[in-house]
């Protein structure tokens, strides 16, 4: 063989080895969304061990994930529409406890920048907290421009859990229900585009996900004693809810209803219908060249301990 032809051989091979390493790469990518659809498999099993399984009518994998990825794709230009344009985007998700409002968010952010895309879900306030005004602990988290923070619950926690648990009074309830609209009059007026949803379940789905989390040791820390009690005054927070949506929803900063007892339905739904909220246009970029990498002859790579490396177990 010739030296130009042993030459040709081996850039072919390592083109093909570049080639294959690129798939795995990609294939990688979409196992993050794999991994969390195989374990909606793995609670359904497990869901199927304490109840009956039910004919309804659920949407089709490949439908699914063919139209999740496409809507993530649609989200990256969203994306660098909002920095392009500097915009301020708050999304606000409430509903109940195992309603999905955490598994939207994970699409949502999944292939996002976390450093535009960032997740605000607050504990419950500390005694400083408490002597604040209400909406101050939550004001440090609003975005700057071309940031979009989604807050997984909200100020809304009054009008909620606060409300039903008795963690405050009434007054308080009804002081909030008169300044929580001037209050997000205030954020549309300053530039901020704010979108609330809150995602809907039945009383026996929400029966149906509690029993798949106390029957999964990997989710009963979703469990707190806050949410056992709120699964017993299912019908207070019904109540709550219904005051809430009456008396907040307001032409400055509507509510938008995710049904979401189907939660993929949930998930593609509600993404497309958030990309609809923001006109935006997909924003040229210039082409991307990987510089070459400079080669000193002089550098030397030290050795490296043994005992530094983590075992390979697999």
């Amino acid at each position: 063989m010739s030296e130009r032809t042993s030459k040709s051989a081996r850039a072919d091979s390592m083109d093909g080895d570049l080639d294959g390493r690129v798939r795995d790469e990609m294939l990688d990518d979409f196992d993050e969304e794999l991994e969390l659809e195989m374990d909606d498999e793995r609670l359904t099993r497990l869901l199927d061990e304490v109840t009956e399984p039910t004919d309804a009518q659920k949407v089709d994998r490949r439908l699914y994930f063919r139209e999740l990825f496409r809507l993530q794709g649609e989200l990256v230009k969203l994306q660098d529409w909002v920095i392009d344009q500097g915009l301020k985007v708050v999304v606000v998700f409430e509903g109940r406890d195992a309603a999905g409002k955490g598994g939207v968010i994970k699409r949502i952010t999944q292939r996002l920048n976390p450093r535009v895309c960032r997740v605000a879900a607050l504990p419950a306030p500390n005694e400083r907290e408490r002597t604040q005004w209400y909406f101050q602990r939550y004001v440090s988290h609003l975005p700057a421009a071309g940031e979009i923070v989604l807050f997984d619950r909200s100020w809304y926690n009054r009008a909620g859990v606060e409300r039903v648990m008795g963690f405050c009074t009434d007054a308080e309830v009804e002081e909030f229900f008169r300044t929580v609209p001037e209050f997000e009059k205030m954020l549309v007026g300053s530039g901020i585009v704010l979108i609330k949803y809150w995602f809907s379940i039945t009383d026996d789905e929400q029966h149906l996900r509690f029993m798949m989390r106390i029957h999964d040791p990997l989710k009963q820390w979703k469990l707190s004693p806050m949410d056992l009690e709120s699964r017993r005054l299912w019908e207070q927070y019904t109540k709550a809810k219904e005051a809430m949506l009456e008396r907040t929803h307001t032409p400055d900063s509507r509510w938008w209803i995710v049904e979401a007892v189907d939660k993929k339905r949930a998930r593609l739904n509600c993404i497309h219908h958030l990309l609809s909220q923001i006109p935006y246009r997909e924003i040229s970029h210039d082409p991307i060249v990987l510089p070459k990498r400079v080669h000193n002859p002089d550098y030397l790579r030290g050795p490296i301990p043994e005992d530094m490396y983590v075992p390979e177990v697999y």
